[in-house]
């Protein structure tokens, strides 16, 4: 079996979304396969969603080893998937899939890579007061995991006031989370300060912007941004602008998601702090 012309094999781990170009992961499992002496052939793939499920599907059945999933498929992931991981069940989204005795299994590494990388930053999560901005899917990735870590409150804003409480009613709802901290609903004229962390979830980086809250939320904070790039987001800008106790991106992120994932696939845990430092080196040497 070929996808854009590579043999599979249970070697092979790719990630795949549309776009896809853009992505990091291969450098990443790269070093993370020289740290930790495994030989792995790790590819970029794009995959729409006409054809998916179909691609996914033969993927496995030809014996590749696991696939990491990002925009805008980790819902359909989910839902072929035959056995999930609870923090997948509880946000309904995928973003590594695996073979298991019962078919396509699946896992959600987000929401430890954001905990292990604001851990890795010496902010605290227990007892604290966190607002998270926006209500789409890299939210619903870590809202699990933010809650299990014992925080005083959690307030989403959204642009739609409605997709934030319908977030939060799917976990307020779920048995399993029923004794999590409190859960508010809000729109993004919310301005109930102050805050302790503040993460931006949103995409509005891509239109060059922050997401347009009452910056005197961020005043006091430790706000961080799922999104990273060679200078500063627009909301860590606003942020540093709008007197934030400290700022970080979400790179430490994205390397501390593909670590739990490549533990998933290959039972080795990777260092993550070098590899940060060497993917951060790259993007710095990159042209605007």
């Amino acid at each position: 079996m070929k996808i854009n012309d590579s043999v599979v094999d249970r070697d092979t781990y790719a990630v795949v979304g549309d776009p896809i170009d853009h992505s990091l992961s291969p450098a990443i499992h790269q070093l993370f396969a020289e740290q930790c002496g495994v030989a792995l052939r790790y590819e970029r793939w794009h995959l729409s969603a006409e054809n998916f499920e179909q691609s996914v599907v033969a993927f496995f059945e030809n014996g590749g080893g696991g696939l990491n999933i990002t925009a805008p498929h980790k819902l359909r992931a989910f839902r072929l998937c035959s056995t999930v991981a609870n923090r997948a069940s509880l946000s309904e989204a995928a973003n590594t899939l695996f073979s298991s005795q019962d078919g396509i299994a699946g896992d959600n590494t987000d929401g430890k890579g954001l905990l292990s990388d604001i851990d890795r930053l010496g902010w605290p999560v227990a007892g604290q007061r966190i607002l998270l901005v926006g209500a789409g899917g890299a939210v619903r990735g870590v809202l699990s995991s933010l809650l299990e870590a014992d925080p005083q409150q959690v307030v989403i804003v959204n642009r739609t006031a409605e997709k934030a409480s319908q977030l939060a009613e799917m976990f307020i709802a779920n048995k399993q989370v029923e004794h999590a901290a409190p859960i508010v609903a809000a729109g993004l004229d919310y301005s109930d300060a102050p805050f302790d962390l503040v993460i931006n979830g949103t995409s509005a980086a891509y239109g060059n912007a922050a997401p347009d809250i009452d910056m005197r939320l961020l005043s006091g904070a430790n706000c961080y941004d799922m999104m990273y790039g060679k200078e500063l987001t627009p909301f860590l800008s606003a942020a540093r602008d709008g007197g934030a106790k400290a700022l970080a991106d979400g790179l430490g992120m994205l390397v501390g998601q593909a670590a739990e994932s490549f533990f998933i696939w290959l039972n080795k845990e990777p260092d993550i702090e070098p590899v940060i430092a060497q993917i951060r080196e790259r993007i710095s040497q990159t042209s605007e």
